[in-house]
């Protein structure tokens, strides 16, 4: 496989209940269209619950649990956002262990908003220059990152964004980065 593409890359959506539901469906429908293959991958089986904003909004099945999914299975991940889910999936050890493997590996993490959260809980944002939702940069700072004020962050295999509305030029830069990194770990 050559050139600027994401065709055949798989990608892992890590996410827990109440994440924000256009950061998952906005990026996902992006990679699909582009010919990745992305699973949610969340701590529990069953469905996970959506939210627009503070409403709740729809549901979607979880196509593997934490405990059966295979970080070098995966070529790239996205860290959808969303206060509730960000705050419960950054203390999940197999979730914290998750993005490290892919991170070691020089593998492409896509983040946007409250996503970051497990990024520094995982220990991996010291040195770093990204961005997320605004609340959370005294958080990205104090893990040793640089934050910035910024609709797109591209850090070596790291991209970010603040919020929703930076979604078109989130999955532009996260296509671009995925693409770009067409290094199969398989």
């Amino acid at each position: 496989m050559q050139g600027n593409t994401v065709q055949g890359m798989r990608v892992a959506i890590l996410v827990t209940d109440d994440f924000e539901q256009v950061e998952l469906t906005e990026p996902k429908k992006a990679l699909d269209q582009a010919g990745a293959t992305t699973k949610i991958i969340a701590p529990k089986p069953g469905q996970v619950q959506g939210m627009n904003h503070d409403v709740k909004a729809d549901t979607f099945p979880v196509d593997m649990t934490l405990d059966q999914a295979n970080p070098a299975d995966f070529d790239a991940v996205l860290l959808p956002g969303g206060t509730l889910n960000a705050d419960s999936l950054r203390m999940e050890p197999k979730a914290q262990d998750f993005v490290r493997q892919v991170n070691n590996s020089g593998r492409p993490i896509a983040v946007i908003c409250h996503g970051p959260w497990l990024l520094v809980s995982a220990g991996l944002a010291k040195g770093r220059t990204l961005t997320s939702y605004y609340t959370i940069q005294d958080d990205i700072r104090n893990a040793g990152a640089r934050w910035v004020d910024q609709e797109l962050v591209r850090d070596g295999n790291w991209v970010s964004s603040r919020s929703p509305k930076d979604i078109p030029v989130f999955n532009k830069g996260m296509i671009e980065l995925f693409s770009g990194s067409k290094v199969s770990s398989r």
